[in-house]
C-alpha cells in the first residue's frame, strides 16, 4: 500500500510540474492557427515531458528508495555489523573519489543490495539482511563494491538522462505519427481529432517499446562496469565468489522499479531484450576473462 500510494504521489507530482512548465512556455498547444503541426512547440512539450518524470524520480529516488523498501539509516552503528559496512563503504567510497554515500539496511530474506541518489557525493547504498545473514564478510565487500561503483561511475543520472532523450523521441514521433493519420486516414483538418489521440497513444505504447528496449540495453551495459569497479575495490575472486552466490540463489525478491536497475541482482522481463541485468553467468565469465 506503502508503495502505490509514493507511485501515485510521485507521478501526481511530475504532471503537475509539466502542466506549469508547458504552460509558462507557452507550449501547451502543438497545432498552430493553420492547423498544422508546431513543431517547435512539439519538441519542446516532447523534452519537458521526456525529463520531466525522469528528472523528478531520480532528484527523489533516495527518499522514495528508503520509504518503499523500509530502509534504516545507520547514522551511529548499533553493532559491529554496522560498524563494519560503514567503514567498508566509506573504505570504498575514499578509493573510488566519491562522497561518503548514506549507508542503510533494509528488512528482506532474500539477497540483495542497491545504490541511488542524484549526487555521486550524496548517494544511498543500502543492503537487505539477506544478504548480511547469507553472504560471506568477502562476498559482502564485493557488493558494496559493486553499488559503490555505480555512484562512482554516475549510472544513476547517466541512465535519467538516456531515458529522458528515449522518452523525448517516443512522444515527439507518436504525436508525428498521430497527426498523419488524423489529416490522411480520418480526414479531419483541423485540430485534434479522435484519430490523432488514438494514433498517437497507440504508436507512442509501440515505440515505448522499442525505447524500453534501448534503456535496458545501457541497464545491462552498465552492469560490467560496475562489477568490473567492485572488482578492483575488493578484489576480483571476492567479485566473482559473490556473483556465484547470487546464482545459487536465483529466486531474488523484486526491488521497487525506481531502483530495480542498481541491485547486484535482478530479473529480467518477458525477455533477454527487457533484462535490467545481464545472466549472472556472462557477468562471471566477463570478470574471469578480465586482466
Amino acid at each position: 500500500m506503502k508503495r502505490i500510494f509514493l507511485f501515485l504521489m510521485t507521478n501526481l507530482a511530475i504532471l503537475v510540474v509539466i502542466s506549469i512548465t508547458l504552460r509558462l512556455l507557452g507550449v501547451d498547444r502543438i497545432m498552430n492557427q493553420s492547423g498544422g503541426l508546431n513543431f517547435n512547440a512539439l519538441l519542446i512539450m516532447s523534452m519537458v515531458m521526456g525529463f520531466a518524470g525522469s528528472i523528478i524520480s531520480l532528484l527523489m529516488s533516495k527518499w522514495m528508495a528508503k520509504r518503499s523498501v523500509g530502509a534504516h539509516v545507520i547514522e551511529t552503528p548499533a553493532n559491529a555489523t554496522e560498524q563494519w559496512l560503514v567503514n567498508t563503504v566509506k573504505r570504498q567510497a575514499e578509493q573510488a573519489g566519491i562522497g561518503m554515500p548514506e549507508v542503510a539496511i533494509y528488512d528482506s530474506p532474500e539477497i540483495n543490495a542497491f545504490a541511488t541518489g542524484w549526487n555521486r557525493d550524496s548517494a544511498l547504498v543500502a543492503v537487505s539482511t539477506g544478504l548480511m545473514n547469507n553472504m560471506t564478510a568477502d562476498e559482502a565487500e564485493a557488493v558494496l563494491g559493486h553499488e559503490v561503483s555505480h555512484v562512482a561511475n554516475g549510472d544513476m543520472v547517466t541512465l535519467t538522462l538516456v531515458q529522458g532523450v528515449v522518452n523525448t523521441f517516443v512522444i515527439f514521433l507518436s504525436r508525428i505519427v498521430g497527426f498523419v493519420v488524423d489529416r490522411m486516414i480520418f480526414k479531419n483538418e483541423r485540430g485534434e481529432g479522435i484519430g490523432f489521440f488514438v494514433s498517437s497513444m497507440i504508436a507512442q505504447l509501440v515505440l515505448g517499446v522499442l525505447a524500453n528496449m534501448i534503456v535496458m540495453w545501457f541497464s545491462r551495459y552498465r552492469e560490467f562496469h560496475a562489477d568490473t569497479g567492485g572488482a578492483q575495490l575488493a578484489g576480483k575472486q571476492k567479485m566473482i565468489a559473490a556473483l556465484e552466490r547470487l546464482k545459487l540463489n536465483q529466486e531474488q525478491a523484486a526491488l521497487p522499479k525506481a531502483v530495480a536497475a542498481f541491485g547486484i541482482s535482478g530479473g529480467g522481463g518477458i525477455s533477454r531484450l527487457f533484462m535490467t541485468h545481464p545472466p549472472l553467468e556472462e557477468r562471471i565469465e566477463a570478470l574471469r576473462r578480465a586482466v
